[in-house]
């Protein structure tokens, strides 16, 4: 039963490198920017969240409704305002660093009893709450996404550009505009990566790194460019870690980079054809 907890919370916990990982692969799918303050960002959100919690004293989980909108219009600022005019110069220019500056105390949010709440499915095993959250959470993001590439307007001139920004802008998408959406959309699901790590573990000003190599590693797995891809991805890197830890409480990560490194030298093009929008 030891060994089917680990692959239950390593199936969680693929919830949580999804979240992280949709955003990054969205960017990169429409438009071809790798943002290396991916994490930084997520860590940034949470720490914004904190504020507001400590300021206006909110539950923490009804925190994303203003850090997600911030994020969302700082993401299509940062798209129409850097990575564009970057983008008009080389490609290669649009690689982001940031240095996020802050107390280097280790945070959490308080949930109450909500953070050891647990569904109860055997003697043996145990799913708690806030990790289903997480994992739910990412599902419907990403169910979100999918509709809203496939099925409306903005949704299919962004899918336009990201396919060819030349052909749909003689055909009258402003590419810009579409490109600054997609932005704001990744950088509000950063947002929520921010708050779920912050619901599910503490969080310092150099916890971003780490989480850059889980989400680049669960887009890879999966697919770059697609967005189901990065679901997959994440499951998969959380259950190798799980398992990993599973059989040596030191060697979850490493499992999780071995997994990674295999996909990449068998099917480098990741598990899924990566394609956009379905």
């Amino acid at each position: 039963m030891n060994w089917v907890n680990a692959i239950v919370q390593g199936i969680l916990l693929g919830g949580l490198y999804a979240l992280f990982a949709c955003g990054l692969s969205l960017l990169f799918g429409v438009v071809r920017v790798v943002n290396l303050a991916h994490g930084d960002f997520a860590v940034l959100a949470a720490y914004l969240a904190l504020v507001v919690i400590t300021t206006t004293h909110v539950p923490a989980l009804l925190t994303f409704v203003i850090v997600a909108p911030l994020f969302a219009l700082f993401g299509y600022g940062v798209q129409r305002l850097i990575i564009q005019k970057s983008l008009e110069v080389s490609p290669l220019t649009t690689l982001l660093v940031m240095l996020v500056t802050a107390s280097a105390d280790s945070h959490s949010f308080d949930l109450g009893s909500l953070i050891s709440a647990s569904l109860r499915v055997t003697p043996e095993l145990s799913i708690g709450y806030v990790p289903l959250m997480i994992f739910l959470t990412a599902v419907v993001v990403l169910i979100g996404l999918q509709l809203f590439l496939s099925r409306t307007a903005m949704g299919r001139a962004i899918r336009a550009a990201a396919d060819d920004q030349e052909a749909s802008a003689i055909a009258g998408v402003n590419t810009r505009h579409a490109f600054g959406i997609a932005a704001a959309i990744a950088f509000a699901t950063v947002a929520l990566a921010g708050l779920a790590l912050g619901s599910s573990s503490s969080f310092d000003p150099s916890a971003g790194p780490s989480r850059l190599i889980f989400a680049f590693e669960a887009v890879i797995i999966g697919g770059v460019g697609s967005l189901w891809g990065t679901l997959v991805g994440g499951i998969i890197l959380g259950m190798a870690q799980a398992v990993g830890a599973q059989i040596d409480p030191s060697g979850g990560v490493l499992a999780g980079h071995l997994v990674f490194l295999g996909v990449l030298a068998l099917r480098p093009q990741g598990l899924i054809r990566a394609r956009l929008a379905i």
